[in-house]
């Protein structure tokens, strides 16, 4: 019998290091830490505050330099590439979701949602109406011509899903996508994530400190004091971890 391929890396970092501050009052943030996550999972990132969860979660997707160490993304060495090639890289790989949502309150939801393309150069036309298609996609395609403040913070957090996926980036990372939800949107939202991760050549990184959503994990890297410490591997390694969830 011949043994299963292991799936391919999606991102790798290796030894990185990154320190804030100067003199007496700099702080080394991440210390040596290596990272992996694979093409077709949905993988946690969690531990305590401040143990450097954000800030690996920024340098992996570009918006943070790394003071030492390798970062390959989808193939691209981020560590050695120039900030304009970066730029253009996260526009066209990868998604972002927030906590906070991050849409533009002036904006309805359907260009909300349009943003990426636009920055692509697609056209308006065009753009809206793939936006409108992801919109359906979330389960509010009647929400199109709304503001913002006129939605739930559900109904906002699926608009945010829905921007981050419309120029289908094979790579979505999400920092605390659900803390700001109640349990059954923040249920739904992940529901949404898994299936995202679920398609062929997309990864889902999720930062998070909520353990009603743990059991959606595919793997999951425990972090403490600026280093990941264990990587469970299974939904039932993650139950075994962490039995109070």
């Amino acid at each position: 019998m011949s043994e299963t391929a292991p799936t391919p890396t999606a991102v790798r970092l290796t030894r990185v290091d990154k320190a804030f501050g100067e003199g007496d009052s700099r702080t080394r943030v991440l210390k040596n830490t290596d990272f992996d996550a694979r093409l077709g999972e949905l993988l946690m990132l969690v531990g305590p505050s401040g143990c450097g969860k954000t800030t690996l979660l920024s340098i992996l997707a570009g918006t943070l330099h790394a003071d030492a160490g390798e970062i390959n993304v989808l193939g691209y060495p981020l560590h050695t590439m120039r900030s304009g090639a970066v730029t253009r890289f996260r526009s066209n790989h990868l998604g972002f979701i927030f906590q906070q949502f991050n849409l533009i309150p002036t904006l309805t939801v359907a260009e909300n949602v349009s943003i990426p393309l636009l920055i692509q150069g697609v056209g308006s036309s065009k753009a809206e109406k793939r936006a409108r298609a992801l919109l359906e996609q979330v389960g509010i395609p009647e929400k199109a011509a709304q503001l913002p403040n006129k939605l739930s913070g559900g109904q906002q957090q699926r608009v945010a899903i829905a921007r981050a996926l419309v120029h289908e980036p094979p790579l979505v990372v999400c920092d605390e996508p659900t803390s700001a939800l109640d349990s059954e949107n923040g249920l739904k939202v992940m529901e949404l994530l898994r299936n995202v991760a679920r398609q062929p050549n997309r990864t889902v990184i999720v930062v998070t400190h909520d353990p009603r959503i743990y059991h959606f994990a595919d793997r999951m890297a425990d972090m403490e004091d600026g280093r990941i410490f264990r990587v469970l591997h299974s939904p039932a390694e993650i139950a075994a971890a962490h039995l109070n969830f």
